[in-house]
Formats: structure tokens, sequence, C-alpha cells
């Protein structure tokens, strides 16, 4: 997958100064390739269809890799999902520390992630 992203649509590395740390500690575990094009940012990793069960999620977003997006009000978009009666894994900081983040899937069974940033505690 990530030689797959790098080459074919020639994505290129996120700046490491713009990511925060994984929590390992939490559930997530693996390496995580964070891609860009500049404008938009996809997470790349591993399949590991245990990873739900040793975190707690339902969502898993290590089965295949995943889409990312951000928001400026998780809370909102929660809501907005619960309103158009779409479940979701809130996996909080929980994998990622300084990011609140919410996966869910598509009708073809990708997995969605939103998050927001937030102070790291």
């Amino acid at each position: 997958m990530d030689r797959f992203y790098r080459d074919v649509l020639t994505l290129g590395d996120e700046d490491p100064a713009k990511l925060p740390p994984l929590n390992t500690d939490k559930g997530l575990v693996g390496e995580v390739s964070f891609v860009t094009d500049g404008d938009i940012q996809m997470h790349l990793t591993p399949r590991d269809v245990l990873n739900s069960f040793r975190s707690g999620q339902v969502v898993n977003p290590l089965e295949r890799g995943h889409i990312a997006y951000r928001t400026d009000d998780i809370v909102a978009f929660m809501a907005h999902l619960d309103a158009q009666g779409v479940p979701y894994s809130d996996w909080g900081s929980d994998a990622v520390k300084g990011w609140h983040q919410v996966f869910f899937y598509d009708p073809d069974g990708n997995v969605i992630e939103v998050h927001q940033l937030v102070a790291v505690k």
C-alpha cells in the first residue's frame, strides 16, 4: 500500500514536525505512513484485523488503511454522524496524542477518519 500510493499516486511524506506522536500504549501498534499531496493527507497502515480486539474499538483504522479529514469541531461532527444514522468509533486521543479521532465506514466498507487537533495532556 505504501509503495502504491507513493509510486502510483506520487504522494510524499507529511512534514514530521506537523505530526503528533502515536499513542502506542493504547492499542495502536505497527507502522503508520502519513502521506500527502500537500492538501490531503492519507494514513497507511499494515493490515491488522486483531487491533479492534486490543483497542476495544469496533471500527478498526488498521484493517486496511483509511482516508483522514480534519475538522475544527469534532463534537459537532459526531452530532452530524448521529443525525445521519452513521455509527462510529470514538477513539478520543487513544491512538494519536493531540488528535481526537472518530472512525466510521463508508457504504463500500472503507474506513474514514475525522479528527480535531486537541491540547496534549
